[in-house]
């Protein structure tokens, strides 16, 4: 009988990791931003929230949490998933600087954390697309 050898690939430190970001940064930005709107305390701890980024930004930390999944199992359309969430925070990124422009009311760390999330976001869809590791497969997700 012959003895079958099976390699085992082993598994991308650098996808591994962003996936963990991405799904750590989603639970996070879920939970925080829920605090923001659904609480009182939240609301009076926030200041000058701008209403359509906090909203943006709550339901886009369950798209984070699915893009660290997808990324985790190596599927090929996390890299588009990344970058559709690199692009749609940029746009917001950009409505608040129309908002701010206008005069609208709003606390720096809100500019802070969106420069954050779209550099975050931008990084991971980059690395994403130059990783041979995913799969070219097609996502059932």
């Amino acid at each position: 009988m012959e003895k079958t050898e099976t390699m085992k690939t082993k598994r991308p430190i650098l996808i591994t990791s962003l996936s963990i970001v991405a799904a750590l940064f989603g639970i996070a930005t879920v939970k925080e931003g829920g605090t923001v709107l659904f609480t009182e305390a939240g609301q009076q701890g926030a200041g000058n929230f701008v209403p359509f980024v906090l909203w943006f930004n709550f339901f886009a930390g369950f798209v984070y949490i699915l893009a660290g999944i997808m990324l985790f199992k190596l599927k090929s359309c996390s890299r588009k998933l990344s970058a559709v969430i690199a692009i749609a925070t940029t746009i917001v990124f950009t409505l608040l600087g129309v908002h701010i422009l206008n005069g609208g009311a709003f606390e720096s760390r809100t500019v802070v954390a969106m420069t954050l999330r779209s550099g975050i976001w931008i990084a991971i869809a980059l690395l994403a697309f130059r990783a041979e590791a995913l799969k070219p497969v097609d996502c059932k997700c």
